[in-house]
């Protein structure tokens, strides 16, 4: 029989049985951070040239494969270490409240790691086996983010180590297999994305700060406190912006990237949501906001550069 913590904090979070369960286990919010930067670098290699179709969809299913499989590692690691429990919120809850097995949880990730690891070698016949390397070191990091003995996660570097693995990374690879070039503009558009995809890490971190303090880490948000936490949050989101505009000043990115600063409705929002909120449960939307600031200021850059394409 089910607790009645169990109970509550699964109807709070309208947590539902059947596929639900796996679908939690991914945490789609936090996919977001997979398919943006893989579409931005697309994006970027398309206007410098052409783009070959399934070689973008296969980075784009290895990249939501490597981040769903880090989720699932951050899942299992959680609970082996103790961290986890009924009442957590921001996890996918499949082994503390829907009973999945641990083994199964970490045999799926592995499993995801390996499907990626296949399309990672048909990304290679297609460009060069450089990615190889990369990739490799790409899912070492995805699972050294929760496991191993210093986890990541743990640490005040998670926000900088997803931002760029996820970020900077993923774009240059995007670009990099369609053009067989990598080039400075490149890099520099990808930062204000890596910041945004730091900003998750961040939100969730700002969301957990109290029970990381209880369980020993040391992340940005408890080494600062909530409440500048919540203003670094915003100064990263006026970094972001703010080099986006200089970048258009400059030539790097094109005029029609003027259409990203709708996305900022969404991150003001993402600030009002957290303000006066000290309970997880009541930190859950500013959490959800946060990615999809970042999915709708990448699909916004995105399509800009499309435009350019024509226009």
């Amino acid at each position: 029989m089910q607790s009645k913590a169990k109970i509550n904090i699964k109807q709070a979070l309208n947590e539902r049985e059947g596929f639900q369960i796996w679908w939690r286990l991914l945490r789609p919010h936090t996919l977001t951070a997979s398919f943006v930067p893989v579409f931005v670098g697309t994006m970027l290699a398309y206007i410098d040239g052409s783009i070959h179709v399934f070689v973008f969809l296969a980075m784009l299913f290895a990249s939501i494969l490597i981040q769903s499989a880090t989720n699932m590692f951050n899942e299992y690691y959680d609970f082996a270490r103790g961290l986890d429990t009924e009442d957590s919120v921001g996890i996918g809850g499949t082994i503390v409240r829907d009973g999945i097995k641990p083994k199964t949880v970490l045999n799926l990730a592995i499993a995801f790691f390996g499907i990626a690891l296949l399309l990672g070698i048909y990304i290679c016949l297609m460009s060069s086996w450089w990615i190889a390397v990369i990739g490799l070191i790409g899912m070492l990091f995805g699972y050294l983010y929760t496991g191993g003995p210093i986890p990541i996660a743990y640490t005040p570097f998670g926000e900088v180590f997803s931002g760029f693995f996820m970020g900077t990374v993923i774009i240059g690879v995007s670009y990099f297999i369609q053009t067989d070039t990598l080039t400075a503009e490149v890099i520099w558009i990808s930062i204000p994305i890596a910041i945004f995809i730091g900003t998750i890490l961040l939100s969730n971190n700002i969301r957990d700060l109290d029970g990381d303090k209880e369980n020993g880490r040391k992340t940005i948000a408890i080494l600062i406190g909530r409440r500048n936490a919540i203003r670094f949050l915003g100064l990263l989101f006026i970094i972001a912006f703010s080099l986006t505009f200089f970048f258009i000043i400059v030539g790097i990115l094109p005029l029609w990237s003027i259409i990203t600063i709708l996305a900022s409705i969404k991150t003001v929002d993402v600030i009002n949501k957290f303000k006066g909120k000290t309970q997880p449960i009541e930190m859950m939307p500013a959490m959800a906001a946060t990615g999809k600031a970042n999915t709708i200021y990448g699909f916004l850059l995105g399509i800009s550069l499309l435009i350019s394409k024509f226009i």
